[in-house]
């Protein structure tokens, strides 16, 4: 697995799901997912280009498993939140059950982001 180009792919799905979800919004006239799409397009499509642009620029990040599993967690903790969020504001899910969710998939994304730190650390 190439990090640099699925991190890269993954932040252009996630920028074409914000986009839709903000013509939509724009055009319908309700905002009451925003929270949803600033998230879409922060964990989804900048942080995953940022780490995409990273490991493409100093190519020895990507060597080793420290890269492996910070892609995982962050797709998995980005994933699960983000359909969280989403299914809590839409008022799909009552926020008391899903409450729950937040923090795995928050602990998630921050574990990924301490491997990728770590991964700094060694090699830039």
């Amino acid at each position: 697995m190439r990090i640099s180009r699925s991190f890269m792919l993954m932040g252009c799905l996630y920028l074409v799901v914000g986009i839709v979800m903000g013509s939509y919004m724009g055009g319908s006239g309700d905002h009451s997912l925003s929270p949803v799409h600033a998230h879409i397009n922060l964990l989804g499509f900048t942080l995953m280009s940022v780490f995409g642009l990273a490991y493409r620029l100093i190519p020895g990040l990507a060597a080793g498993l420290l890269a492996q599993v910070h892609y995982w967690l962050h797709q998995l903790g980005a994933f699960v939140l983000l359909l969280a969020l989403y299914l809590m504001m839409s008022g799909t899910v009552d926020a008391a059950s899903i409450g729950p969710v937040f923090p795995l998939s928050e602990v998630a994304v921050l574990a990924g982001t301490l491997c990728f730190g770590m991964n700094l650390w060694r090699h830039a």
